[in-house]
Parts: structure tokens; C-alpha cells; sequence
């Protein structure tokens, strides 16, 4: 039976592949929002909606919020990745961290001051250097001043899925947890190396951070990647026409065309994933097509533009096919295979959702190695389980 104490409240639910994924670790959703109403319907459609609200956070009162374990919070990325205006947390929709972070501090006038007693957060790398690594450090203090000691991790969705798609994710404790775990000096300088989780430039952002209260817990380091490629192909896409697939190949650089060829000749079927850049060819600037030869698509993007709609193209066997990624495709790369797709949606509103989406194993592993493992709180008492004592 479900343990009815691990209770989550995601906001910025998106099409629910936060609450996917700590599903597979045990964890129930008992409230999701998102203002965007095609976001609703995906998430509807699969989840159901008598949880789901469509609501602004910034409209959300914190009375109205059921008490939870954990509040989970995928917060726009828009200001805070390099590819988007890098103006910071406190400009633009990235700016909505702090109605969230008002939000907890009203959960905590109704429920209690250890309500929410775990916060999870999710952003784009860009968030370590933002502003210098300024917002990081400003969102840190922040959790810290609302009594919470916080863990920094980087993780990569291709330890999982054949996709390149690196997430910072920021677990929060409240103290009331943190007193029941192993914080000494040596613990703690065991638990920060223990998993490649914390990567160098992690460890380096902790160590020029150390005034700010950091919990480390330990854990395993990521696995190693199954799924291939080739295993997310969808065999019952429909490939191009001739006319347009000659297209594209005249738009790749002269190496890209000749790794197709070679390919071309081969028995057997190589899968390459692509996006169209503008790029100076031929002594020009011009659309170019950019191939992906390492076994991985690129990250997944909304798509609000041509560049962003990511194509995948089949050569081997005498021939060279190409077509955009579809929607089945896309849930594969994000871990969410069984997903069900809204068919009153179209393909853009498909890709959108999980182009704004967390990688479904990537958030399992965390509610599998790190959540499951710390005491859960009980009508307010802590409970510490033996997985826990035993880490």
C-alpha cells in the first residue's frame, strides 16, 4: 500500500513528469499547478485533473495548499539558461521562484513551521553561473533562512535516456529533519564525495559557498545508460519525401554529409539527431543542419521556432531518410514511454510540454536514492526509517 505520508505539492507541474517520476519511487501528487491550459490538458489526460489546478502561482495562496511532505519546483528556466537572456532570477518568468518561496512561507503559517519539511528544485545549469553564481547563492540563503540546509546535485538525463540534458537539483531539508541525520565533520566530508552527483564544478561552488548550511547525503553514483538510440525510434513514423530530405542534406557541412554517406553503406540502419543553426557556410551566414554523432539527441527544446524542432535522420542500407521527432518519440527520450498522449493536441503542443519537462528516471533516482532514504514525518513526529539509519 501506498505510504500516504509521502505527499507531494508540484508546482510549475507542467504535463506531470515530476509527479511520474517520484510516483515510481512511491511518492503520490496531491496537488499540481500550472497556468498553462495546454500543459492542463496533457497533464489531465494522463493523470486525471481532481488534483490539478490551473492557476498562476503568483495567484496561489499557501492556505490552499494541502499539508505535504515535499514541495517539488521546476521554476522557469527562461532568464537563467544560455541560450535565453541570462537576466537573472529576479527579472522575467524566472522571477516566479520567489511567489513560490511566498507560498511556503504562508504553508508554514497554516501548517506549521516544518511545513513543508523537504523542497526539491529543478533548473537548467545556467543557474550555477547565473549572475556570476549569484542567484544560486541568493536562492540558497533564502531556503536557508526558511530553516531548510540544502544539497546541490547535476544531473545528466543521458545516464538514463539516450538525451543530453543537464538539470542542477536543489534538495532541501528542513532542520527538524537534519537533526535526525548524521551531520558530523566526517560524515558530512564522506557524503559530499560519495557520487559523481556532485561533479567538480558542484564541489567547487560548495567549497567558495561554504557560509551557507549544506547538508550532503550520501549516495551512489548514476548509473550507466541501457537504452540506446535506436530503441526510441518510433518504426511507424513516416519518413519524408525525397524532395525534402535532398533539401536538408545540401544544408549540412561537408563532414556531416560525408558521415551520412558513409553510413549509407552500411547494412544496417545508423540514427542521427539534428537541429538547424544559422552558421557561417560557404562564406556566408546560412540555415545549416548540425548532426549529432554520439549516440545522444540533443535537449529537448519548446519548440518556438524552426531551430528548435529537433530532426532525426535514418541512414544505412543504400538510403538517408529524415523527419522531425514525433510525440511518442519525445516521451521515450524524457523516460516517460507509457505516457498517453492527448491525441486533440497537436505535435507542437506535444513537443512543448516535454521540452518544458524533468527527465521522468532522472527524478526516480532521487526519490529512490535520496528521498526514500531520509525520515519521513509522521502527524508531525519524526520517524526514521532503517534504509535511513543504514545510510
Amino acid at each position: 500500500m501506498q505510504n500516504q505520508t509521502k505527499t507531494v505539492a508540484d508546482f510549475f507541474a507542467g504535463i506531470g513528469l515530476v509527479s511520474l517520476g517520484l510516483e515510481g519511487a512511491g511518492w503520490k501528487t496531491v496537488c499540481a499547478l500550472d497556468y498553462d491550459p495546454e500543459k492542463a490538458r496533457a497533464y489531465t489526460n494522463h493523470f486525471g485533473g481532481d488534483h490539478y489546478r490551473m492557476e498562476d502561482v503568483a495567484q496561489t495562496i499557501g492556505a490552499s495548499i494541502p499539508k505535504v511532505t515535499l514541495a517539488h519546483a521546476s521554476f522557469p528556466c527562461t532568464d537563467l539558461s544560455v541560450a535565453g537572456a541570462r537576466r537573472g532570477i529576479y527579472e522575467g518568468e524566472s522571477s516566479a521562484f520567489w511567489q513560490f518561496v511566498r507560498v511556503v512561507q504562508e504553508m508554514k503559517e497554516v501548517h506549521g513551521e516544518t511545513n513543508p519539511p523537504i523542497i526539491l528544485l529543478e533548473n537548467v545549469e545556467g543557474l550555477l553561473t547565473s549572475n556570476n553564481g549569484k542567484d544560486l547563492r541568493s536562492l540558497l540563503e533564502t531556503l536557508n533562512d526558511l530553516g531548510y540546509a540544502t544539497d546541490l546535485l547535476r544531473i545528466d538525463a543521458a545516464n538514463f535516456v539516450p538525451q543530453s540534458r543537464v538539470r542542477i537539483f536543489i534538495v532541501a531539508l528542513h532542520d527538524s529533519l537534519i537533526s535526525t541525520l548524521p551531520t558530523g565533520s566526517f560524515e558530512q566530508e564522506y557524503a559530499v564525495h560519495s557520487s559523481d552527483t556532485r561533479s567538480r564544478r558542484i564541489l567547487e561552488y560548495i567549497e567558495e559557498n561554504a557560509d551557507l548550511r549544506w547538508y550532503f547525503h550520501k549516495l551512489p553514483n548514476l548509473p550507466t545508460r541501457k537504452v540506446l538510440l535506436e530503441d526510441v525510434i518510433d518504426q511507424s513514423a513516416e519518413w519524408w519525401e525525397k524532395e525534402r530530405t535532398d533539401y536538408l542534406f545540401n544544408q549540412m557541412h561537408e563532414r556531416h554529409r560525408k558521415l551520412v554517406r558513409e553510413s549509407m553503406k552500411q547494412d544496417r540502419y545508423s540514427y542521427f539527431p539534428a537541429f538547424r543553426r544559422m552558421r557561417m557556410r560557404d562564406g556566408e551566414t546560412r540555415s545549416t543542419v548540425e548532426l549529432r554523432s554520439d549516440g545522444l539527441a540533443g535537449c529537448l527544446r519548446t519548440p518556438k521556432g524552426g531551430s528548435a524542432r529537433q530532426i532525426i535522420l535514418r541512414a544505412g542500407k543504400g538510403a538517408f531518410d529524415a523527419r522531425l521527432i514525433n510525440g511518442a518519440e519525445a516521451a521515450r527520450l524524457m523516460g516517460a514511454d507509457d505516457f498517453k498522449i492527448d491525441p486533440s493536441l497537436s505535435l507542437n503542443q506535444v513537443l512543448f510540454g516535454f521540452g518544458d519537462a524533468v527527465c521522468v528516471p532522472a527524478v526516480e533516482w532521487i526519490g529512490k536514492h535520496y528521498l526514500n532514504n531520509l525520515p519521513i514525518p509522521t502527524n508531525n513526529v519524526i520517524e526514521v526509517s532503517r534504509r535511513a539509519l543504514a545510510v
